[in-house]
């Protein structure tokens, strides 16, 4: 991966408790973030005691590097949002520059954190469809804003094969959200729940209380004990 096609943008510790639907009880699990990006849920996690080990490609590059890439591409992508404002909810936050002043202060948690966290084995060099980890080595692994929101750049093939290899790693699995960049439901949703159904997964579509991206409301969770 060549740092220069990263867009860094990470979510906090909240986000994830909504995206998720994250109860106590599932704090208290082994978790797996996978493609956690810049996002500060594992240093706030791991602050609560919380057993978390992150696996995202930016991994691989060192902390002052991510810290310029996050510098260089945040006016852009604070562009980005302006323009494609109309396809957000703006409750919390409440608006553009709050989003952005959200998302800055979970990135900067996780640049504090990154290199103990590199160093204690929470942060992982790694992508989806193939994971350097044991069968059912998580009883939970979460993945946000990548599988089907991207349903453009990912084809049917690689998104089984990612959720199949995350189903390998982690007794129970929730992917959020379950839509693609247009809001509308991902045209492989439909699919790989089809197969993960066929391979005796048990798949179902749960509600949950994130509401920001129009269209967002349900993750996806396949539970293979």
């Amino acid at each position: 991966m060549e740092l220069a096609k990263v867009v860094p943008w990470g979510r906090s510790f909240e986000e994830y408790r909504a995206m998720f639907a994250l109860s106590e009880a599932d704090l208290n699990r082994r978790i797996l973030g996978c493609a956690d990006g810049p996002a500060s849920f594992n240093a706030e996690a791991s602050d609560r005691g919380c057993q978390v080990i992150s696996c995202d490609p930016v991994s691989q590059f060192d902390v002052e590097e991510i810290r310029r890439r996050i510098d260089e591409v945040y006016p852009e992508i604070m562009d980005q949002m302006q323009q494609r404002a109309d396809d957000y909810l703006w409750d919390t936050p409440s608006s553009v520059e709050q989003l952005g002043e959200v998302r800055m202060k979970a990135m900067s948690s996780f640049l504090a954190d990154f290199n103990a966290g590199l160093r204690k084995g929470r942060y992982v060099s790694a992508s989806l469809p193939s994971l350097p980890f044991f069968d059912s080595e998580f009883e939970l692994a979460v993945c946000p804003h990548y599988l089907f929101l991207y349903s453009d750049h990912l084809d049917g093939p690689t998104h089984l094969a990612s959720v199949r290899e995350l189903c390998r790693v982690a007794t129970e699995v929730r992917i959020f959200p379950v839509v693609s960049l247009d809001g509308k439901i991902s045209k492989y949703l439909d699919s790989v729940m089809t197969a993960l159904s066929a391979d005796g997964v048990d798949v179902s579509l749960q509600r949950v209380s994130d509401r920001f991206q129009k269209g967002a409301t349900e993750m996806l969770v396949a539970k293979s004990e």
